[in-house]
């Protein structure tokens, strides 16, 4: 008799062997398809996560999974000490796609954000003339960027730094979506960079007012500084065009990308420059065994391609208004703000008879939609791309539902 494995038997196995680095919802999911995944008894939800925006062409598209499969037959991986016949083809591709001179191409978000720091210092030093070792980047507060220990170094938030220092010296931390505080900082002449999110995700979906990345950047040019757009978790279609620097006609200099560069399906990050700034880089000062492997190239290409060809930054900007119209309409005293662009959304969460944004959550998962808390007290809302008109008015029905249970 073959004994079967219960939902509970694997969170527990998590529990027991896997570090206790997250705290994931009761759920274990089993199976995706589009905007939907299930669990291990079969039942079916929402996804309005997307696995923090990396599933933004729905969970295993198929066309995205089939490039998978054929490299993986053929050839996985070279490193980067032999040349293989993807990657040029996938620089050529991307490059274009994004419109700068090169890339760099790594594996994750965070290596991303470490390797343009790593650029903007080295540009910093050949090309600006700031003195060795006295390069300094300006960063935000409330910022996300990752969890290695430069990245949390610049981080303001006390579970992501606190008991991991020492810290990373050669950061300046002003108030996000101030431009007074950046003007003051850029009169430092060893400034090299400004490394920004065009909408802090993890802070809860906090968008800046209109006309900031524009004046940053304004900023940054006329003191001869980098501004760097961290576009992980907004960028590939998610807040309504293909990068939210879009919204403004912002061209960062140095261009991070990630999660949906892959469409969930292989991690896949890169960097983007010009010449210029990408080239102070030589053979020997930067690297990954697997960045830019053959079937990252391939899975990056068919991620791309599925954007433009399935129109997933028009479908988001025009869906994402009917889901913040919904949203504002839901008369609740637990909602106390609805923001985003996009379907990039958040709603701040007023506790209300001892309920909290986790019991929303909760109550969304058992009618059948799954999202998550950050910082307590805020939901973020981001389904993949592909979900139609009807299916994302289905599951604000859902949702409208899980908050009003707590109404009385």
């Amino acid at each position: 008799m073959i004994e079967t494995i219960t939902s509970q038997d694997l969170m527990k196995l998590e529990e027991k062997y896997g570090a206790h680095n997250y705290h994931p919802l009761p759920v274990v999911l089993s199976r995706g398809e589009g905007p939907y995944v299930w669990d291990m008894e079969g039942k079916k939800y929402f996804d309005f996560l997307s696995a923090y925006s990396a599933v933004n062409q729905g969970h295993c598209h198929p066309k995205i999974v089939q490039a998978m499969v054929d490299q993986s037959q053929t050839l996985t991986l070279t490193s980067r000490a032999f040349y293989n016949d993807a990657l040029g083809v996938y620089e050529k591709y991307i490059t274009e796609y994004f419109g700068y001179d090169k890339v760099l191409p790594m594996n994750t978000g965070a290596e991303g954000v470490e390797t343009a720091l790593k650029i903007c210092r080295k540009w910093a030093y050949e090309k600006k003339g700031v003195p060795e070792n006295e390069a300094k980047i300006i960063v935000c507060e409330n910022n996300f960027h990752g969890r290695t220990i430069t990245v949390i170094s610049i981080s303001t938030d006390p579970d992501a730094r606190n008991g991991f220092g020492p810290y990373t010296p050669g950061f300046i931390t002003i108030p996000y979506n101030d431009t007074d505080a950046l003007e003051k900082e850029l009169d430092d002449p060893n400034v090299a960079g400004f490394l920004v999110e065009p909408i802090q995700g993890e802070a809860g979906v906090f968008v800046p007012d209109e006309g900031y990345l524009t004046k940053a950047y304004e900023m940054c040019k006329a003191k001869n500084v980098l501004f760097i757009a961290d576009e992980v978790q907004t960028g590939i279609a998610r807040t309504g065009k293909l990068l939210a620097c879009d919204h403004e006609n912002v061209r960062p200099d140095i261009l991070i990308l990630g999660k949906a560069l892959s469409g969930g399906v292989y991690p896949v990050s890169a960097v983007l420059a010009d010449d210029d700034i990408m080239l102070t880089i030589k053979p020997g000062q930067h690297g990954s065994t697997f960045g830019g492997n053959p079937v990252a190239a391939k899975v990056g290409i068919a991620a791309l391609e599925v954007v433009k060809e399935e129109n997933l930054a028009e479908k988001s900007e025009y869906l994402g208004k009917v889901f913040r119209e919904e949203m504002r309409n839901i008369n609740s005293p637990m909602i106390e703000l609805v923001r985003g662009k996009g379907l990039l959304n958040a709603i701040v969460i007023k506790p209300t008879n001892g309920k909290e944004a986790w019991d929303v959550c909760l109550e969304m998962a058992e009618n059948g939609v799954l999202a998550k808390p950050t910082h307590g007290h805020i939901i973020r809302f981001a389904p993949p791309l592909v979900i139609t008109e009807e299916e994302l008015r289905e599951a604000i029905g859902l949702i409208k539902k899980s908050i009003l249970a707590f109404a009385t």
